[in-house]
C-alpha cells in the first residue's frame, strides 16, 4: 500500500487531503477493497491433469524428434542404423495426427522406407530383417494411406514365410515340429546365430504390426500359431521346460534346445535345479501376444501372466533385471515402458492390485514417470544396453509409451 503515502508527502497535509478529496478516497478504498474480495473469491490455479502432463511431455518429445529428420527423409543418427528406427519416428508423430501423417516430411519419410523394400518382400538393410520389416509395417500402417496396401501386403507375406511352423522352412531353411520350442515364434531374421532360434520379443513385435489395438474385434492373422510359442512357465505347458519357474513370467527365449535365455539371467535353487529367470518387458511382450492370439482374460496362461504383473508391478525400474546385477535395474527400462503400455492398453484393466491390496492407476504412474524422465530439449535417453542411450531410440519409446496410456485414458477415464 505504497501509493496513499506519497500522495500524502506531496501535500505535507494527509488529513487535509483526505477532507478535501473524500469522493476520491472512498472511490479508491472501495476499488482495492473489491480487487482484494475478487481475489479471494477466485479459485486456485488447477493442478494439470495426468492427460495435461502427458500431452506436454508428448509434444515436447514429438517437437525434439521432427528436427532429425535427414535429407533422404529417414531419421537416423548414421547411416548404419536400421530403417526401424524412422518407422518408429513416423509412426510416433502421425498416430495421433492427420495432418503430421500427411505433411512433406512424412511422405519422405515413406519414400525413403520404400526405398528398403527388398525382392523377397522385406523392408530392411543387410540384417534384421524381420524385426525391421515388423516396424515398418507398424509405422506405414498408422498413415491409412490406399496407396501402400500393396507394400504392406508384401511385407506382411515375408513374416508369415518366415514363421517357425511344420509348413514353412523359415530361419536355416528347416521346418520345425508343433511340439518344438521354436513352433509360432520368429526371430530378429538374418544368418549367424539368431537365425537358430525363436524368441518372445521379436514374436511380439511381429503380432504388433498388422493390427494394434482393439484385437479382439479383428486379431492379426500372423497369430494363427503363435500362441503354441506361448508362454514358457512349466505349470502351464503340456511339456514342462525343465529351466521355467512356475511365476507366470516370460524370459526372452525358449532356446532351441530347451536351455531357456534370459536377459535377467539365471539361478539354482536350493535343489540345484538350474532356473532361468523371469522379467518385465518380455512379461509384458508375452501377455500382449496371447491376447493378440486370441486367449481370453479367463485362460490359464493369462491369468497366470496377470499375477505375475501384480505382484511385480513398478515404473521405477525394469523389473526382474536388478537380480542379475544392481547395475541392470534401469537396463532397457524405455523398452519396459513401451510393451507395458501396449499390453495393459490391449489388457483393458487401467487399476492393477499389488499382493498388498494396493490399487495402481498404471496411466498415471507412467505419466508421471516418463514426466520425470525427460530432457529439457524433449528427449528421453537410457542406459548403452539395447541402444537406448540412442535419444531417438529412447524418445521414440517413451512416446509410443505415452501415447497408449493417452489413449487408454480417452477410453477409460481416471477416477
Amino acid at each position: 500500500m505504497q501509493f496513499l503515502p506519497a500522495l500524502a508527502s506531496a501535500n505535507h497535509r494527509p488529513y487535509k487531503y483526505s477532507l478535501l478529496f473524500p469522493e476520491a478516497l472512498m472511490s479508491t478504498t472501495k476499488l482495492i477493497l473489491s480487487t482484494l474480495l475478487l481475489t479471494l473469491s477466485l479459485p486456485a490455479l488447477a493442478d494439470p491433469t495426468p492427460t495435461d502432463t502427458a500431452q506436454s511431455v508428448e509434444a515436447k518429445a514429438l517437437n525434439y524428434l521432427q528436427t532429425l529428420q535427414k535429407p533422404d527423409g529417414s531419421y537416423r543418427l548414421s547411416d548404419r542404423e536400421p530403417p526401424a528406427l524412422t518407422a518408429m519416428v513416423l509412426r510416433a508423430l502421425s498416430q495421433n495426427s492427420k495432418e503430421a501423417g500427411e505433411s512433406p516430411a512424412a511422405r519422405k519419410a515413406v519414400q525413403f522406407l520404400l526405398s528398403m523394400q527388398q525382392p523377397d518382400g522385406g523392408i530392411y538393410k543387410d540384417m534384421l530383417a524381420n524385426y525391421n520389416t515388423a516396424i515398418v509395417i507398424s509405422g506405414l500402417a498408422t498413415l491409412k494411406d490406399p496407396s501402400l496396401k500393396e507394400p504392406i501386403a508384401k511385407a506382411v507375406a515375408y513374416l508369415k514365410s518366415s514363421q517357425w511352423t511344420d509348413a514353412i522352412a523359415a530361419g536355416r531353411g528347416q521346418k520345425v515340429d508343433p511340439t518344438s520350442p521354436l513352433f509360432g515364434g520368429w526371430n530378429y531374421g538374418g544368418g549367424g546365430n539368431r537365425a537358430g532360434r525363436a524368441d518372445v520379443s521379436n514374436t511380439a513385435i511381429v503380432l504388433d504390426c498388422p493390427q494394434r489395438r482393439r484385437p479382439r474385434q479383428g486379431r492379426p492373422r500372423l497369430s494363427e500359431r503363435a500362441q503354441v510359442h506361448f508362454p514358457p512357465s512349466e505349470q502351464l505347458r503340456n511339456q514342462p521346460r525343465p529351466w521355467a519357474t512356475n511365476d507366470g513370467g516370460f524370459v526372452y527365449n525358449p532356446g532351441r534346445d530347451g536351455e531357456g535365455e534370459s536377459a535377467a539371467g539365471e539361478y539354482t535353487d536350493a535343489a540345484g535345479k538350474r532356473l532361468v529367470r523371469s522379467y518385465g518387458s518380455m512379461t509384458y511382450a508375452g501377455l500382449k501376444s496371447m491376447i493378440y492370439a486370441g486367449l481370453s482374460k479367463d485362460d490359464p496362461r493369462v491369468k497366470a501372466a496377470w499375477s505375475w504383473v501384480r505382484s511385480n508391478w513398478t515404473v521405477d525400474e525394469h523389473p526382474g533385471m536388478r537380480a542379475s546385477g544392481p547395475e541392470n535395474a534401469q537396463a532397457g527400462v524405455f523398452y519396459y515402458y513401451n510393451t507395458l503400455a501396449k499390453a495393459l492398453s490391449v489388457y483393458g484393466e487401467p487399476t492393477i492390485t499389488d499382493p498388498q491390496g494396493h490399487p495402481h492407476d498404471w496411466r498415471i504412474e507412467l505419466i508421471t514417470k516418463l514426466a520425470s524422465l525427460q530432457k529439457p530439449d524433449g528427449s528421453f535417453v537410457g542406459t548403452e544396453r539395447w541402444m537406448e542411450q540412442d535419444p531417438i531410440i529412447a524418445t521414440c519409446l517413451a512416446t509410443l509409451a505415452l501415447q497408449d496410456a493417452l489413449h487408454d485414458l480417452r477410453e477409460h477415464p481416471a477416477k
